[in-house]
């Protein structure tokens, strides 16, 4: 009778260290295995079409605004007398980027970088003097509507002249390549190349 309670013993303790042994050789296995679930993240934004829109849908974005002022005259000659015609025009230049004139691949992602072809800066409004702030400054004898509109050239193309210089042209695309600089990295981008047509 203590024999078979031994042997019982035996074969409990046997079956438990075989059960032990099985479950140590699967916990190593588990251990040694690379089953593991990785969370990363990708930094790469891709420019969407909502955002090209959107970019698009700013319209004319001013850079530079230029303030212009000019006397301009004319003189018709006369048997007796001359007639004078001096006249002082104002207005105002807006240089800046018209943005719906994004070519369809102008922002596109290269590696990390974000590149930007963008229209030149020109001038964003032709009628840029106000009539209603001109003055006659002399006026002698009478003018026809036709030598007003050609004094009206003449200052307008003055304006033009004096004011779309190089330097104030660099000055606009400076303010611009700043200002979308800062767009684009608000959006998250973080290498930025810009370059004008």
């Amino acid at each position: 009778m203590k024999i078979r309670v031994m042997k019982k013993i035996n074969i409990i303790i046997g079956a438990v260290i075989v059960i032990a042994v099985i479950a140590i050789f699967f916990w190593v296995k588990s251990v040694l295995k690379s089953n593991y679930i990785e969370i990363g993240s990708n930094d790469k934004i891709e420019p969407t079409p909502t955002q090209i829109q959107s970019i698009r849908d700013i319209g004319e974005w001013e850079f530079l605004s230029i303030s212009a002022e000019e006397m301009v005259d004319t003189v018709r000659k006369g048997f007796f007398s001359d007639d004078e015609l001096v006249r002082i025009y104002y207005g105002t230049l807006r240089l800046g980027i018209n943005m719906q004139n994004l070519s369809e691949d102008a922002i596109r992602v290269q590696g990390d970088t974000l590149q930007v072809t963008l229209p030149k800066v020109t001038l964003l409004d032709k009628d840029f003097i106000d009539e209603a702030k001109t003055k006659s400054f002399y006026e002698s004898g009478k003018w026809t509507p036709q030598a007003h509109q050609a004094l009206y050239q003449k200052a307008h193309r003055q304006m033009l002249t004096h004011c779309l210089t190089k330097e104030n042209l660099t000055t606009a695309q400076s303010n611009a390549e700043s200002q979308l600089r800062n767009l684009f990295t608000q959006l998250g981008y973080k290498t930025i190349t810009l370059t004008f047509e």
